[in-house]
């Protein structure tokens, strides 16, 4: 018989999901841009988050006629030890996406092969299945600055050049690209007509590749700390 806790959804503040993707997230770094963070907790323990933003990739909605403003992305599932099954978290929190921004059409993410991730939270959760993207040196290279992988976006909202010999001039004199090795792309539409649109995108979920259990988040061992339970306290809309 599973155990029952209390679950509760909101919004939360930039201090506090910082927290848990820095603690709780195999990435270890918060997500450059606009961001819309939605805290978890279970018996009032803050227990994670769950983030969404705009699309690094402002076309990425253009062959399903939206605009950058109508599709976003789930980029940081960040939870510590937990209970409820993320799939209900995922559910919960892509309905308060939904409510509170009509606007929004479509949200798409990614499972990183290279984190041995299947996407088996967004199969749970009924998401479209669509392909492997970015294989070999097709996709946009990350920088490995510091023995720290960062996004291009990340680079930039540091107040650096995205360019390695720049980066190597003022950074970091060791650091190189990476080039991605492909990432499960998943869809989630927000609407019937988009429901429809890309149903014929739906491809085979793929095989679980390792005994993981999360995709997006590194559940590691710990509790909802003092800090960021206490900072959870007052709530925003946005951050």
């Amino acid at each position: 018989m599973s155990q029952k806790v209390e679950l509760r959804l909101a919004w939360c503040k930039f201090d506090a999901a910082k927290y848990a993707v820095e603690h709780w997230h195999y990435s270890k770094s918060m997500p450059a841009g606009k961001r819309v963070c939605i805290g978890v907790w279970e018996d009032r323990v803050f227990v994670g988050v769950v983030i969404f933003s705009l699309s690094a990739n402002q076309w990425m909605g253009n062959m399903f006629g939206l605009t950058m403003f109508q599709i976003c992305e789930l980029v940081r599932v960040a939870l510590t030890k937990h209970i409820t099954p993320v799939s209900r978290i995922l559910a919960i929190a892509i309905k308060m996406i939904k409510t509170n921004f009509p606007g929004q059409r479509l949200i798409a993410s990614y499972a990183d092969t290279e984190q041995n991730h299947h996407g088996g939270i967004y199969a749970a959760s009924g998401w479209v299945y669509t392909g492997m993207v970015q294989f070999g040196k097709k996709g946009s290279p990350s920088f490995l600055i510091h023995g720290r992988k960062r996004h291009p976006r990340s680079v930039h909202a540091l107040g650096w050049k995205q360019n390695i010999n720049w980066i190597r001039e003022h950074v970091d004199a060791r650091a190189y690209l990476v080039y991605p090795k492909g990432k499960h792309k998943y869809l989630f539409p927000l609407d019937k007509a988009m429901q429809e649109q890309i149903e014929s995108l739906r491809r085979p979920y793929p095989k679980r590749a390792t005994s993981e259990t999360s995709d997006t988040s590194s559940l590691q061992d710990g509790k909802g700390g003092a800090a960021p339970t206490v900072a959870l306290k007052e709530m925003e809309g946005t951050t």
